[in-house]
């Protein structure tokens, strides 16, 4: 509530968290994967940015569940046996709100199956036999996720010399595969920087409300857009 009457997004609230933790000598850049990506860029400075990039489970997710009725897609090992519809990857990548400059933030509103649906009709036509086989979809929807978020690093941290990746996301292997296949700098779990990539957001939230009870401002203008630091 303070964000957004200051001016500025309700989200990503995590990214103050990640400076605190994570801070390196170099460009460092913190990759969340939860439903939707979002990245902290960690200059040595101590500049602080963070936004959203755009979907990371949540197309799959609710593609996986509508055709084989499990939660997700376990490895993306699904996607692994499809074949990415080139077309379909390239009108997915040119929808408006990826040109968007930051900082902003999106979800379910922006994207979901009917958002997936409208790109699949603008690519292949009104006829469902015309469309790709279940499996190449959700082989699109995961280099959407990858392909998006390396864009965005590599047009907003060209500098970054590593990308720690926490949220779900992370134990998907195949995601992180192509992740790493997009990326000009070196991958690597949060685990390995003394935090577990399934704790950084509970860790975080629990680190929000010290901030709020020692009235330290975690609400960074870098990140949500606001006019000034505010105690969340």
């Amino acid at each position: 509530g303070n964000l957004v009457a200051a001016g500025g997004q309700g989200a990503p609230l995590v990214p103050a968290f990640h400076a605190a933790q994570f801070s390196a000598a170099q460009t460092r850049v913190v990759l969340n994967l939860g439903g939707i990506a979002n990245i902290t860029i960690l200059e040595p400075d101590g500049t602080i940015r963070g936004f959203d990039t755009g979907p990371a489970n949540m197309l799959m997710d609710a593609w996986v569940q509508r055709h084989l009725g499990t939660p997700y897609d376990a490895d993306g090992a699904w996607a692994a046996t499809g074949h990415t519809p080139a077309r379909l990857l390239e009108n997915m990548l040119a929808d408006p709100w990826f040109k968007q400059p930051p900082p902003k933030s999106t979800g379910r509103d922006d994207f979901n199956l009917e958002w997936l649906k409208r790109k699949l009709q603008q690519t292949f036509g009104e006829d469902k036999s015309t469309w790709p086989a279940a499996a190449d979809v959700q082989a699109a929807l995961l280099q959407l996720t990858a392909q998006s978020i390396a864009a965005a690093i590599r047009k907003h941290a060209p500098q970054a010399a590593d990308v720690l990746v926490c949220g779900g996301g992370s134990g998907n292997r195949a995601l992180m595969a192509a992740l790493q296949a997009a990326l000009p700098c070196p991958l690597a779990h949060t685990d390995d920087y003394g935090l577990s990539a399934q704790w950084v957001e509970a860790a975080a939230f629990a680190w929000l409300a010290w901030c709020h009870d020692t009235n330290r401002p975690a609400g960074l203008p870098g990140v949500t857009g606001a006019r000034r630091p505010s105690v969340l």
